[in-house]
């Protein structure tokens, strides 16, 4: 049976994947392939798992050729998307990529496509202007609401100014991006280049970025206030002290008794297919009394190497990062 259609299907209706052992029916992984294409969602995944599908089977599967000429195109313009030297060009219609590493003090650029030669910049990607400084980024308010009425107008650049919240450029390819600005994850990962930035802050982050003195929260509709960002610092590094004695003085006894408890309970639940089932009631006895006196010995050590590394981490953290956030 397909775990798509959930047709039952002949054994040879069901084609091997390279990237990994899910198996789905022919046709069911043709429309699936079909659609991702379609919509340039490129690596396509395996419908069942993050494993990213084999070109080769990619082209096994797919059976139009035009289809199979888009994913090499958009899996090329996925490569060049990702490199942060490429331009591509803003003639209408052409969609050639220029290699412009090093041009950022020479920024004239020129198409290399032939029929094309558009001359533009590498800065703000649009036509060449050599008599002034880049032009700032298009407006989102439409020619016809430049045309109404005052109050309209008004209307019109509120209508902008929420659209705005909801649609922005990826800081490293400057794809638009839609986004319900109602306070959700702000952990955002560009579909076109792969970047992963702030929707707040339209920077490139590492996963670190919401635990650092930024003002960026994982969820929320806009970064924190500079006066509540420089209150938040100041009681870390004021709390920091006691805070950190007050989950060590917790962990502590925690780790060192809890592990015992838990490797007792553990051994002592066993299955009754497991191998403790056949042993006798001494022997079951023994082995919880030898798991747990292990356990003895071992969690001292492991608290011992999570307060001694824990510890420091967070002290360097605190009056480290924060205290250098908080003097800039």
């Amino acid at each position: 049976e397909c775990p798509l259609c959930l047709l039952p299907q002949p054994p040879e209706a069901f084609p091997t994947l390279a990237s990994c052992p899910h198996r789905s029916c022919w046709a069911c992984l043709e429309q699936y392939l079909r659609l991702a294409v379609s919509e340039s969602r490129v690596p396509v995944s395996c419908p069942h798992c993050p494993a990213a599908l084999q070109p080769t089977d990619i082209h096994r599967l797919l059976p139009e050729p035009a289809l199979r000429d888009k994913y090499e195109e958009f899996l090329l313009r996925r490569l060049l998307v990702a490199d942060p030297g490429t331009r591509w060009c803003p003639a209408p219609d052409c969609s050639y990529a220029v290699f412009a590493h090093g041009c950022a003090e020479c920024p004239r650029l020129t198409c290399g496509r032939e029929g094309c030669g558009t001359e533009f910049c590498y800065h703000c990607r649009q036509p060449w202007h050599p008599d002034g400084p880049c032009a700032p980024a298009p407006s989102l308010v439409t020619p016809t609401a430049q045309l109404a009425q005052p109050e309209e107008l008004a209307h019109g650049e509120a209508l902008a100014r929420a659209e705005a919240e909801d649609i922005k450029v990826c800081p490293r390819c400057s794809a638009f991006i839609m986004k319900i600005n109602d306070g959700s994850c702000n952990r955002m990962n560009c579909t076109v280049c792969g970047c992963l930035f702030c929707w707040l802050c339209l920077r490139e982050i590492s996963d670190v970025h919401f635990l650092s003195p930024s003002g960026c929260t994982f969820w929320g509709k806009r970064p924190w206030s500079r006066t509540r960002r420089i209150l938040w610092q100041l009681g870390m590094v004021l709390g920091a002290p006691m805070i950190i004695s007050l989950a060590a003085g917790v962990a502590v006894p925690v780790i060192t008794i809890g592990i015992p408890i838990y490797m007792g309970r553990k051994v002592l639940a066993g299955g009754p297919g497991s191998r403790r089932s056949s042993l006798s009631g001494c022997q079951q006895c023994l082995s919880v009394t030898s798991s747990v006196l292990l356990s003895l010995f071992v969690s001292p050590i492991i608290t011992a190497l999570t307060v001694g590394v824990g510890v420091p981490l967070m002290l360097t953290y605190v009056y480290g990062t924060v205290v250098l956030s908080l003097c800039r």
